[in-house]
């Protein structure tokens, strides 16, 4: 752990308005501390050294308490057909669609059946159940039904030859006339994100999202610089290089031989995803869920990959993480390494949005095994008030990044909102897991956000994906799983798992022995290491097929285990043959059976008459792939390379589709 000096006032410096004596705790950590506090007193109530808890954090006492509850978040974007000229361009009527959805919706009904939520692009939409589902199975029967719900809610105040997708990556994204109506992208300082591809038009009009992009690219004393490796066909260029009209020179300088080169943040933010939130019975649950799913995330990435194009070529890669990741890095040249440390404090290895750095159980702390910048007056300060030290170094490791946007109105705040400023700096910490803390004046409880997946074509994909991870939190809690492996592996993973392909060519590290002190219904598992074995010893390289599906001496497989756990629950048939259908989806993704969205797209491009093996995707080709997306997913169209034969086409969105 790398400890950074403070960015507050040195030792014996008496800050304003509090003369003498040591500061008191930075007001956006006092609800952290309360709650931690009450926490305490909790597991801890013979500690007479802890004051009492506040009125606010009382609560949190009865916090383990909590019943499951989870949700699902997915991303849309909204498109408009050409028929006559072949194009498909992105709407950027988001914000209007939005205020329209919500005005039929939760602003009559506060029970309505779903939520609808801006997104970063003008052109985005973020749908969500109204409510969260609860712990019964019989939930899960309701996920693609509720998915259908929005597609059709968000589709029904669109115009003729306009539509709602779920695609991750819109394949010519930032290619001139992307969007209607058609904005010429202007790379001036004045602008956003002074982008040469992507206008701030694109941008949500909401404030928060266009002061985002500006303090970005300010911070980091440049714009972003994403560089993604260009799939090398038959008649690729070699070595690809591209010349920029309007270039200042920085995009010359940026932009490298043989990859796609993107300068903003629309680049990453402007793509969409899925992802689910779990609420915990207690804090130690969701800590225990956090570290055992961050491991999981790689794996699930690789599954869901969906996103092999950008910027009208076609990449090497798959997945959309590491363009994220580039899009919103605001690190200094100093703090990432290019220059000797003078204006910051520090170095920071990785971007605002990436892997996790540390675990959070107790059963985590020997795998932390990356170097971990964190802020040392807030650690000192935390440790001081109670907290332990992995919850500790997790929240002084957040707050190593400065505030990227903080509202005038919110600077000063009284102790019952005071958590925003908590929540300032967390929602800007995007990782590939969140760990969230209840909010105050609320019922809600300890959360933890399962976040590297991407979004599917279809609502049954989606349900399926959703449905899997859900049911793996169970089994993880119900048979005491252990995925854990050292912390570098995971990032290791996180790499293999963007590659093109990855799904069927990589190798991903893996715990070989899951099962603490073993477990009869887990057919292969045997007592676990718990630290008495090597770390070679515990985990191993496997491919995705052996991690999902298994293979006799060498792994159970997380797809028998979850059948294992089915057949020892009380579940109904109609039910029952729902969760069937999704996990035959995962386990067939998982052996290459069926494509992978990205392996389909790559090879509907591949196939395309206008195709010319060059890596280049045209507006005909786009129009051609994104129209046959929208039939998918309205039931019109069959395909079933991606779903399997016998999918019923008159049905995609219907539950009963089967395999």
């Amino acid at each position: 752990m790398r400890i950074a000096p403070s960015r507050r006032p040195k030792p014996g410096t008496k800050p304003r308005g509090h003369p003498g004596g040591p500061p008191p705790a930075p007001r956006y950590l006092r609800g952290l501390l309360r709650a931690a506090q009450a926490l305490l007193q909790l597991q801890h109530p013979l500690r007479p050294h802890l004051p009492p808890p506040p009125r606010r954090a009382r609560p949190l006492r009865d916090r383990h308490k909590d019943v499951l509850k989870w949700g699902d978040e997915v991303e849309y974007m909204l498109v408009k057909f050409d028929h006559e000229n072949k194009k498909v361009r992105l709407l950027l009527c988001g914000e209007e669609v939005l205020q329209t959805l919500q005005d039929k919706g939760e602003k009559i009904n506060p029970n309505h059946p779903t939520l609808w939520r801006p997104e970063y692009g003008s052109y985005m939409i973020e749908g969500t159940p109204g409510q969260p589902y609860g712990g019964t199975m019989s939930e899960f029967n309701t996920v693609q039904d509720n998915m259908r719900k929005r597609r059709q809610e968000a589709a029904s105040v669109l115009k003729e030859n306009e539509a709602v997708c779920t695609v991750t990556s819109f394949p010519r994204l930032g290619c001139p006339g992307f969007t209607v109506p058609e904005y010429k992208p202007t790379p001036v300082e004045g602008g956003a994100s002074k982008s040469l591809f992507f206008p701030d038009e694109a941008i949500n009009k909401h404030p928060r999202f266009s002061t985002l992009t500006r303090n970005i690219r300010h911070r980091r004393g440049e714009k972003v610089v994403i560089n993604v490796p260009i799939f090398k066909d038959k008649n690729t260029p070699s070595p690809f290089i591209e010349t920029f009209p309007n270039d200042d020179g920085e995009a010359a300088k940026a932009a490298k031989p043989d990859y796609i080169y993107m300068d903003a943040m629309g680049f990453g933010m402007g793509n969409c995803c899925l992802q689910v939130t779990f609420q915990a019975c207690s804090i130690s649950e969701a800590r225990y869920l956090y570290d055992q799913l961050a491991t999981i995330c790689p794996i699930v990435m690789a599954l869901s990959a969906a996103s092999p194009f950008y910027r009208g070529y076609v990449s090497d890669i798959d997945c959309r993480w590491g363009v994220i990741s580039a899009s919103v890095d605001d690190r200094t040249r100093e703090e990432r390494g290019l220059e000797p440390l003078k204006n910051n404090h520090y170095r920071i290895s990785k971007s605002r949005y990436d892997s996790i750095d540390s675990y959070l159980s107790e059963c985590g702390e020997k795998y932390n095994d990356i170097d971990l910048t964190i802020d040392k007056d807030i650690y000192e300060h935390l440790i001081k008030e109670g907290i332990d030290h992995l919850l500790a170094q997790h929240i002084a490791h957040l707050f190593i990044r400065d505030p990227l946007t903080l509202f005038e109105e919110k600077i000063h705040l009284d102790d019952a909102n005071e958590s925003d400023h908590f929540e300032n700096i967390q929602s800007t910490n995007w990782q590939t897991m969140r760990f969230k803390p209840p909010p105050p004046n609320s019922d809600i409880g300890w959360r933890v956000e399962f976040r590297p997946m991407e979004v599917q074509l279809t609502d049954f994909e989606n349900s399926a994906y959703v449905v899997f991870v859900v049911l793996l939190t169970r089994v993880i809690l119900s048979y005491k799983l252990d995925f854990l492996i050292p912390l570098s592996k995971v990032d290791e993973n996180m790499k293999v798992a963007q590659k093109r392909d990855a799904v069927r060519q990589g190798m991903f590290y893996f715990r070989k022995d899951i099962c603490k002190g073993g477990n009869v219904v887990v057919d292969g598992c045997g007592s676990a290491q718990n630290g008495t074995g090597t770390d070679t010893e515990e985990y191993i390289l496997m491919s995705i097929d052996t991690i999902i599906n298994g293979k006799e001496g060498v792994f159970p497989g997380l797809i028998p285990i979850l059948n294992s756990y089915l057949e020892n629950m009380e579940v109904d048939v109609d039910t029952r043959c729902t969760i069937l259908n999704y996990l035959k989806l995962i386990k067939k993704r998982a052996s290459g059976e069926l494509m992978t969205v990205a392996r389909w797209m790559r090879e509907f491009i591949a196939q395309h008459p206008d195709y010319k093996q060059d890596s280049v995707i045209t507006d005909e080709m786009n129009y051609s792939l994104i129209w046959k997306c929208n039939q998918i997913a309205q039931g019109q169209a069959e395909c079933p390379e991606l779903l399997g034969v016998g999918f019923n086409k008159k049905q995609s969105g219907n539950k009963t589709g089967s395999l």
